[in-house]
């Protein structure tokens, strides 16, 4: 029989996230994954292991949420994204939505209700993936752009934690904007987690557009310290906006 230390409790279990369905899922992604890349996860335990977050990573190739995805999976947390809510309402596809635990975003009016989603985020104590760029990347060397309102939004409205987090070596995997996946040889992918985003001066305010935008910058300037980082070099000093160089923010470029 194990004996406890007096005067000391032992730490409770954490509950797995890892359902049946998410197990049948990871069978079916991670050995490809692993065959094709290496993971070296820095930090790895500043993702929160319990508890509601938005994790706002850079942003650079098509292959990227699934590169987060096995991140996650290997850090115990289950990957979610925002979809339409409609998405869920299609045999199969909606019952696998539901039970991966994906976070549907009705629609209100003209536009999406980002309210309802904060709170199923908030009450059902999930992780979701949002990048803040909102698309790849348009810089040139593939620095993090001008982000958009979006991660920052949810964050505040469901009020949980943003985890700034970066990735480098997943464009040899697959290529900006190319569609055919570099399985050989095999690749090294490096992923480093940061401190969640000090947001406390934002909290409790009207969230106009000043506000959101100010507090995106604060999530962005963490994104490209960490990518600083793992790519031994300093980013431009001004973040490269695209309407300002005539480019679509949309859509293949």
């Amino acid at each position: 029989m194990t004996q406890e230390t007096p005067g000391k409790r032992r730490p409770e279990k954490v509950r797995s996230e890892k359902t049946p369905v998410w197990y049948t899922l990871a069978g079916l992604v991670l050995p490809v994954m692993n065959m094709a890349a290496r993971y070296e996860i820095r930090d790895g335990h500043k993702l929160p292991k319990t508890g509601a977050f938005v994790l706002a990573p850079n942003h650079y190739t098509e292959i990227d949420p699934i590169v987060m995805g096995v991140v996650m999976w290997k850090l115990n947390r289950m990957p979610r994204f925002l979809a339409k809510a409609s998405l869920f309402r299609i045999p199969i596809l909606g019952a696998l939505m539901r039970a991966s635990g994906q976070i549907p975003v009705e629609r209100s009016g003209r536009g999406a209700d980002p309210l309802a989603a904060a709170r199923s985020l908030a009450e059902r104590e999930l992780g979701v993936i949002i990048y803040p760029e909102g698309t790849l990347t348009r810089e040139p060397d593939m620095w993090p752009m001008r982000g958009k309102t979006g991660a920052v939004r949810m964050a505040l409205q469901a009020g949980v934690p943003v985890i700034p987090a970066a990735h480098w070596g997943s464009q040899q995997l697959m290529a900006r904007y190319d569609k055919k996946v570099s399985l050989f040889p095999r690749k090294h992918i490096v992923i480093k987690i940061g401190d969640p985003v000090d947001l406390s001066a934002y909290r409790g305010k009207p969230l106009d557009p000043a506000t959101l935008t100010k507090a995106t910058e604060d999530v962005m300037d963490a994104i490209t310290r960490l990518l600083e980082d793992l790519r031994g070099e300093k980013a431009p000093e001004t973040r490269w906006d695209p309407a300002k160089h005539g480019q679509a923010e949309t859509g293949r470029f």
